[in-house]
């Protein structure tokens, strides 16, 4: 019987998910720069950024409906200190530069965890296409 449970808890080891991990700078460059990134909006839809290669990012709320709140489309710039991703746009946020802590949860998701407390989950999407 002990023998049993005991390869039957191994089996569940082997077979678990593999542990959340935080992107690295080099993790952040690789998975998220060049491509469409989807943040869960708190009451449903997707709110997409595109980091592009060039250091710029830019978004469009139009889909979750921030264009009845605020602007619905603003850009900005982009960077990465110590292993967080950075970003100032020129209108949201007051234009005040922000960080992010980024943790793999899943193929194509990560948890973000802004310096402010603030988090969430995104989606990571395809290529951005060349300009």
């Amino acid at each position: 019987m002990l023998k049993a449970h005991c390869l039957a808890m191994a089996g569940l080891l082997i077979a678990a998910p593999a542990v959340a991990s935080e992107l690295s700078a080099e993790d952040i460059r690789r998975e998220i720069i060049g491509r469409h990134i989807f943040l869960a909006a708190p009451l449903g839809g997707e709110f997409p950024l595109n980091y592009h290669p060039d250091g710029k990012v830019d978004g469009d709320g139009d889909a979750v409906g921030l264009g009845r709140l605020a602007q619905p489309k603003d850009e900005g710039r982009w960077w990465i200190a110590d292993d967080r991703l950075c970003q100032r746009f020129e209108s949201w946020y007051d234009g005040k530069p922000m960080c992010f802590v980024l943790t793999r949860i899943g193929d194509g998701q990560v948890a973000w965890l802004r310096d402010n407390g603030e988090k969430g989950t995104a989606r990571i999407g395809g290529r951005i296409a060349s300009r």
